[in-house]
């Protein structure tokens, strides 16, 4: 499988917020494949053309969240993969990470479009199945960090 390139035209009516997660997802597969830090990843993302319509402080919050937070976001989801993390694409396991973090931090977003946001990452970004793989994950993790929403939204 390969990834698409990580400047591919994704769909023209996207949010700042979406936006925010494009960006941070381009930094993480930065971070992940160079292992530079992260005050240098944010810096080179915020000089790329088009990071004046996302919304900045999602994308800070979610870049720096998901590095600093990444050891105990990949324990979060490594049960729920069926392959070692190092196995996994580096779009995968970007949007793993953004999603995990989204889930666990960012309580106001309801689940299912953090679920939804990281499907279209996928699609956007990886490989042709990535979409399905990254949906299966997170919709497993979502009743373990959101167990009252999960439920109740089953209940309608």
């Amino acid at each position: 499988m390969t990834d698409k390139s990580l400047h591919a035209n994704p769909s023209k009516n996207r949010t700042p917020r979406h936006r925010a997660r494009e960006f941070a997802l381009q930094g993480l597969y930065q971070w992940l494949l160079n292992n530079e830090p992260a005050t240098t990843v944010v810096n080179n993302i915020r000089a790329a053309h088009g990071f004046d319509k996302a919304d900045a402080e999602h994308f800070t919050k979610l870049l720096y969240g998901a590095i600093q937070d990444s050891v105990a976001l990949r324990e979060t989801f490594a049960p729920l993969v069926d392959r070692g993390i190092n196995e996994l694409s580096p779009i995968e396991h970007a949007v793993l990470l953004i999603g995990a973090y989204e889930l666990k931090n960012n309580l106001e977003i309801p689940y299912r479009v953090v679920i939804n946001e990281a499907v279209e990452l996928t699609k956007s970004f990886g490989g042709i199945d990535g979409h399905k793989y990254v949906n299966g994950v997170l919709d497993k993790l979502a009743p373990k960090l959101r167990a009252d929403e999960v439920a109740g939204d089953k209940k309608r």
